[in-house]
């Protein structure tokens, strides 16, 4: 079972508390989770991604033991404490300004 945070924003959106379980058939990979994710809320379908690049959006990034996922390869395999359940990945709103 996968571990997800979300924002709050995005909490509100799926109407769901700070985290949820996903289970992710195959190898898990950001895109695997996020593929999980929007199937099993599709009111997220485009706020975590671009609708047809799926690219990370601009203002959220994700983190996984204490690192900076957000650059990384979608395809990369995540983590073995995230896919063992043992560590959530977090979905982070940015914040710009100056």
């Amino acid at each position: 079972m996968i571990r997800v945070e979300l924002p709050q924003h995005l909490r509100t959106l799926a109407k769901v508390g700070r985290e949820v379980q996903l289970e992710v058939p195959g190898e898990v990979t950001l895109r695997s989770v996020l593929d999980a994710l929007e199937t099993r809320y599709p009111m997220l379908s485009g706020t975590i991604r671009d609708h047809v690049t799926k690219e990370r959006r601009a203002f959220l990034r994700f983190f996984a033991c204490e690192e900076d996922l957000s650059h990384d390869s979608p395809d990369k395999p995540l983590p073995a404490e995230v896919v063992s359940g043992k560590e959530p990945l977090l979905i982070i709103g940015a914040i710009a300004g100056g």
